[in-house]
Formats: C-alpha cells, structure tokens, sequence
C-alpha cells in the first residue's frame, strides 16, 4: 500500500482495482475459506474434545483467524474494495475517496495480518500439545 500511496491518485486506484479483480480467482478462494472451513471443524472439535491437551489453543486459534481475518475481510477490507471499484478514477470524488481508502484498507489488513500470525502461533502452540 506504501507504494500504491506514492501513485497519483488516478493511478494508485486503477492498480489497486486492477489488484482488486485479480486476486478473486479459485485458487485465493479455497485457501482463504479452505481455511475457514477448517478452523471451523477444528473449534468444534476442541469444544466437543474440550479436556484434550491443546484443545483450548485450537479453539483460540480457530477464532484468531474466523474473526481476525474472515470476518475483518468481509466487514471492513470487501466494502472498502467494492466503494474502489465503483469509483471513477481521474475524479475528485475518487481522490478523496483513495485518500481514506489508503488509511482504512490499511488498518484493517494490518489487523488481520496479527490476527492470523497469533492464529498461526496458537496453532503451533496447540501441535505442541
């Protein structure tokens, strides 16, 4: 995002919609609700096997990464993406929209970037059990 913020404005919005169509393809997809589905079995799983050593790490972990990743993307990181695509690029609306944009998208991937790293290290955590 440092970089696209360096682009006028025009420009960083056209890359970043460009990004934006890019990224939803299959394979994005299986990963980021592969993933999904699995930390939902593995959070039913350690409430239904709550006294297992590790149990409670799997269930933290599960919700680290449902709500600091799944649930960030689709309430904050998606509507952010579909106000961008919508945009016109070279207009003053799109201008002050890029401005919060670069903020805001910002913040949220930052969040879930935390969020699926402790996601990660509560699973190690929890293998270790």
């Amino acid at each position: 995002m440092s970089a696209l913020a360096r682009l006028q404005p025009a420009q960083g919005i056209a890359a970043m919609q460009s990004i934006n169509i890019t990224v939803i393809n299959p394979l994005f997809m299986i990963v980021l609700f592969g993933t999904a589905a699995a930390c939902l079995f593995l959070a039913v799983a350690s409430l239904l096997k709550w006294q297992q050593p590790g149990a409670a790490y799997w269930l933290v972990g599960s919700l680290l990464y449902l709500f600091g990743t799944i649930l960030v993307t689709m309430i904050c990181n998606v509507p952010l993406n579909e106000a961008l695509a919508i945009v016109q690029a070279d207009s003053t609306d799109g201008a002050n929209l890029w401005s919060n944009y670069l903020a805001n998208w910002t913040f949220w991937n930052h969040v879930r970037t935390v969020a699926s790293l402790a996601a990660a290290a509560t699973f190690t955590i929890a293998l270790g059990r």
